[in-house]
């Protein structure tokens, strides 16, 4: 697949500086592009690489300076700009209807014609599977459980009984909707006299995930122990993050590896939850929180500022210490 500058700059907007006729064959690093490449330049820590790079055009800020005779596609915000141009060389993943013979589908499943269900991905009683989603092999898709239209489950991805995923769902392999909730009672005496033990407190809610969604691999959120464990529109979850059961995970939150999230909490609107993040409370909507337990990052930047100091504290209090012995007259 080939555009040409031009083509290229109308359909993200921008203004073109140098030959519009320019061709491009592919997206590359600045360090590996060549005279067919398009790259991109931001950030300044990799000038060096963008004035000795061999890419054919650059997709860069509109006040940014390009080096002499290379053509650019000057564009507010070139990040989203030049997403969108890598999106046109590497379009999402489209279905070809079928269910292949070795998946396993119940009778009274609902797969739509247009969808894909590859090689042993299982499909449970009850459930559906909506217009052009693919089901990669592995994939398992308990009894009732739900998929809206252009879903995309990678290999291993499951999504346990009467789950509901919206549309334009993304789960990376190995993720995980609708784990059980870890939910124990403490029995001190146990059946029949027994002794102690930890009795497991059915999960018997779901887990929603809205529209536009995207859960990272080995991602786990667990179903409601009563109830609905939601993850709201447009969020974006990394590679192993734990939503536990009953969290409310607000529209366009993004949460970032390792993150942890207690259960019974809400995450606001647009919230970030940096990675390793511990959650144990709410976080308001456009928050950004870091470390664990989670602090906002104002607060979290300062005590990790002071912790750098601390070895200069003690150094200093230990001689103040000293100092007031001296002043009270103590060997």
């Amino acid at each position: 697949m080939i555009f040409t500058l031009a083509e290229l700059g109308s359909r993200v907007g921008g203004e073109i500086a140098g030959d519009g006729a320019t061709e491009i064959a592919r997206v590359a690093p600045l360090e590996d592009a060549g005279p067919g490449d398009i790259s991109f330049f931001s950030n300044k820590k990799y000038r060096q690489a963008f004035e000795a790079s061999r890419a054919g055009a650059f997709v860069v800020e509109p006040e940014q300076e390009v080096p002499a005779g290379r053509a650019a596609l000057r564009v507010k915000n070139a990040y989203l700009a030049f997403a969108k141009i890598s999106t046109l060389f590497h379009p999402p993943v489209q279905a070809m209807p079928a269910v292949a013979e070795q998946a396993y589908v119940h009778p009274s499943a609902r797969v739509d014609p247009s969808a894909e269900v590859m090689p042993f991905a299982f499909v449970g009683p009850g459930a559906r599977v909506g217009a052009r989603c693919v089901l990669f092999p592995g994939v398992y898709v308990g009894p009732g459980a739900r998929l809206g239209e252009d879903c995309v489950l990678w290999p291993n991805a499951v999504v346990r009984d009467r789950c509901v995923l919206g549309d334009r769902v993304v789960l990376e392999p190995g993720c995980v909707v609708g784990s059980d909730g870890f939910g124990f009672a403490f029995d001190p005496a146990g059946e029949g006299g027994s002794g102690p033990r930890h009795y497991k407190v059915p999960q018997i809610g779901i887990v929603v995930v809205e529209d536009d969604v995207e859960l990272g691999a080995n991602t786990c959120v667990d179903r409601a122990t009563l109830g609905k464990t939601v993850v709201g529109r447009g969020a974006k979850i990394d590679n192993l993050v734990q939503l536990a059961h009953n969290v409310q995970v607000g529209p366009l939150s993004i949460l970032v590896s390792q993150v942890g999230i207690v259960g019974h909490v809400n995450i606001g609107d647009g919230a970030q939850l940096a990675a390793q993040a511990g959650i144990m409370n709410d976080v308001e909507a456009g928050a950004t929180v870091l470390g664990s337990p989670s602090r906002d990052k104002a607060e979290y930047l300062r005590v990790q500022a002071a912790l750098t100091r601390l070895p200069e504290l003690l150094k200093r209090v230990r001689e103040l210490e000293k100092h007031i012995e001296k002043l009270e007259g103590k060997p």
